[in-house]
């Protein structure tokens, strides 16, 4: 069975049009990569939530990974398929806006380095940034990048 994530894409009107925040992973891995590497607030439906409730996990996830707690309304974007391993995650929208600078994330263990054993304690996300949708699309892991489209097509609907 494919996994199955949620994520918001909050908005903002900014001087050159519509600007979007991105968060940036966290880690040693991270640490020196930026363009295709940076994502949506979202996470793992790991209690088997549908429907509804992955709205749920996205707003949980939101302010876990910005400490940024979301408000409504949600409208629904669409979800976005990754290839290589049939993740689906479905997105949200809203219009908000923060401090990038102020964003906070939650810590995870990872095994640092890789293949020895030892757990390393990071940030989740190291940095959250609005992008026009131009940058935006560079930023973004590969994958993920279609979530503007889903969001361009949101506005011209609006």
């Amino acid at each position: 069975m494919s996994k199955l994530g949620a994520g918001l894409l909050m908005y903002r009107e900014g001087n050159q049009g519509p600007e979007v925040l991105l968060v940036h992973p966290g880690g040693p891995f991270f640490k020196n990569k930026d363009a295709g590497v940076w994502s949506l607030p979202k996470g793992l439906a790991d209690e088997g939530e549908v429907g509804e409730q992955l709205l749920d996990v996205a707003k949980r996830e939101f302010e876990e990974e910005t400490g940024v707690k979301p408000v409504e309304p949600f409208d629904y974007l669409g979800s976005i398929r990754r290839r290589s391993d049939g993740k689906t995650v479905e997105v949200w929208a809203f219009e908000g806006d923060c401090d990038p600078a102020e964003a906070t994330s939650n810590k995870i263990l990872i095994e640092w380095p890789p293949k020895t054993g030892k757990k390393l304690e990071i940030p989740e996300v190291d940095r959250a940034a609005f992008f026009t949708l131009e940058q935006a699309r560079t930023k973004l892991c590969p994958y993920l990048a279609p979530v503007i489209d889903l969001f361009e097509k949101y506005l011209v609907s609006r």
